[in-house]
């Protein structure tokens, strides 16, 4: 293997690909990052796959003789990162290595200034990321699946014993993509318009993906997306796989049977409150400070004479803490609490000024709308006030 290629190039593409390499390996060629490079097409390919997530991505260099090897990612990262910009040549000199064993591979990096070697592994020991031979495919938009991503991963589980609670359940129809995400406590769903202008005709699907791997996906789409752009979706056997350009993202799927969060939100409400948002959320920083002394949790009282909401938090033996912020409400007066940090997590998340909250009872689900942009439903959970 011989190319040359920008430290820029090398640098960014590693630091991608680097999210999918465990940090516990239970194989040591997975601390590796695979590396491709193809003489016929002046490209090369970088890999990375822990058995659950991989990541694939490609850029283009001056290819003089191809190879494959597996390079330890962590060590090749932070060298090249520290590299000085400019070209750098990759070279393993393997046409002085007859032997199939990985024994005595080494890829030396020389840019302008320096020499570094690394010791490789052969790239055949590295697993190969999944092929879905019988996959369904659809077209999606990377538009929509950034505004899904964003409006429901805060919401997934952390804790590992929930199981399909720790992804995002992506329904993928004709028209729409719909994403829910639901730790036991709150609720987050979006849906968007799927604008492709191919249409999937009548392709649909309900998949639950980790929200690691849709994570690492919405960095990627962010950070490399064109104008309009598509990204292909193939789903089979409990995989999912993510392309776009030079990108790709593969996935173990959740197993299990997902909550019908349908269910769970209220048809009707006795009271509605029309917020600003970004004062709400101020109000709960500052209350905060108190609740995070206590147990998190928050107290409002919504005044329909005074037309305001009060945050307020009692921290025994610490202190107190009030604040109110103006409102438009129609329904009688009512006290609620919540874990405040819930409650920040799901207004940050509203892509709207002006919000829309929307209450039964003390103990019912309360339900936080943005008023314009995408169309996004929150879901709280109050909890009960102990004197």
């Amino acid at each position: 293997m011989k190319l040359v290629c920008t430290q820029s190039d090398l640098s960014t593409h590693l630091s991608l690909v680097s999210r999918a390499v465990p940090s516990r390996p239970t194989h040591p060629v997975l601390a590796n990052v695979l590396l491709q490079a193809d003489a016929d097409n002046n490209q090369v390919s970088l890999t990375a796959f822990d058995l659950s997530l991989g990541i694939r991505t490609s850029f283009s260099a001056e290819v003089f003789q191809g190879g494959v090897l597996a390079l330890p990612a962590k060590l090749l990262n932070d060298i090249t990162s520290r590299l000085p910009e400019g070209d750098i040549t990759l070279d393993d000199e393997s046409n002085t290595v007859e032997s199939e064993s990985s024994e005595g591979l080494t890829l030396t990096l020389t840019p302008q200034t320096g020499r570094y070697q690394v010791r490789a592994m052969a790239g055949e020991e590295f697993p190969e990321l999944p092929l879905l031979e019988e996959a369904q495919t659809m077209e999606l938009s990377a538009d929509a699946l950034i505004a899904g991503l964003r409006g429901s991963l805060f919401a997934t589980s952390a804790d590992e014993t929930k199981q399909v609670l720790t992804g995002v359940h992506l329904k993928v129809q004709p028209d729409t993509l719909e994403f829910a995400a639901t730790d036991g406590h709150r609720l987050a769903l979006v849906e968007t318009a799927n604008e492709n202008p191919d249409g999937n005709g009548e392709n649909q699907l309900e998949v639950t993906v980790p929200s690691k791997a849709l994570r690492e996906l919405e960095k990627m789409l962010v950070h490399n997306k064109s104008e309009n752009e598509l990204v292909t979706l193939n789903f089979d056997a409990g995989q999912v796989v993510f392309q776009w350009q030079n990108q790709r993202l593969t996935s173990r799927t959740l197993e299990g049977q997902y909550p019908a969060y349908g269910q769970l939100i209220p048809s009707q409400f006795e009271r509605e409150i029309n917020l600003d948002r970004r004062q709400f959320v101020t109000a709960l920083e500052r209350i905060a400070v108190f609740a995070d002394q206590k147990n998190n949790i928050v107290k409002i009282n919504i005044d329909s004479i005074e037309q305001e909401i009060t945050l307020s938090v009692e921290a025994q033996e610490l202190g107190s803490g009030r604040d109110s912020i103006p409102a438009e409400i129609s329904g009688d007066d009512i006290v609620i609490a919540f874990n405040v940090k819930y409650l920040m997590e799901g207004l940050k998340a509203l892509p709207s000024t002006e919000i829309l909250m929307q209450v039964n009872q003390p103990l019912t689900p309360v339900i936080f709308k943005p008023l314009g942009g995408i169309n996004m439903t929150y879901l709280a959970m109050p909890v009960q006030l102990r004197n």
